[in-house]
């Protein structure tokens, strides 16, 4: 069993396909069958799986693993994430705009001011855009889109990301306040009138 230094989250493995041992997986790579170019995948407590066989369906690729040779074996697999050591993806085939979502982890969350939000702590995919989760100290984890508006600039060789903290919606903006909260703060008028008894 192999423990990774630096894990990159490359695929999920879903249900099993048939009774020979396949399985469907989501896979996290730009195009779904390269999956099997980055060699052995290795789950978090160590174990190793080698791509024998890997094909496209409609929103997943069905793989077959060396040594998972029945539907049972397969079945047993499901939601198990599969991952790669950093230093196996290639940096050199990167435009210059473009970088690994694990690269964008323990960058500093800044404005134009220097203002600190917090460091990136994870990359979500909802369904609906990418979103960055910011933790700092004494703050609440937060979550912001990762789009151009929100995400201005991103210097990976000085640990840092521009943002701007309205797009991100870090500002609170008092128009967007509950109307009822004010209400619930206002003195409420006596039954009686005001008049005691």
């Amino acid at each position: 069993m192999k423990k990774l230094e630096n894990p990159i989250l490359m695929a999920t493995i879903g249900a099993a396909q048939g009774l020979r041992g396949e399985v469907r997986v989501r896979s996290f790579t730009a195009d779904p069958i390269a999956l099997g170019d980055y060699g052995h995948l290795y789950s978090e407590d160590g174990r190793d799986f080698e791509i024998l066989e890997i094909r496209e369906a409609k929103t997943v690729v069905i793989v077959r693993f060396r040594g998972i040779n029945d539907r049972n074996a397969a079945e047993a697999l499901n939601g198990l994430e599969l991952f790669v050591e950093r230093d196996n993806l290639p940096d050199d085939e990167l435009d210059e705009d473009e970088f690994y979502y694990a690269d964008l982890e323990g960058l500093e969350a800044v404005d134009a001011e220097g203002k600190s939000y917090g460091t990136v702590s994870a990359v979500f995919d909802f369904g609906a855009g990418d979103l960055l989760e910011l933790k700092g100290p004494g703050r609440r984890p937060t979550l912001i889109p990762f789009s151009e508006t929100a995400v201005l600039e991103i210097d990976l060789e000085a640990g840092k990301i521009l943002i701007d903290p309205d797009a991100a919606g870090l500002i609170e903006d008092p128009n967007d306040r509950d109307p009822t909260a004010a209400a619930r703060r206002q003195p409420r008028p006596r039954r009686d009138g005001g008049k005691g008894e």
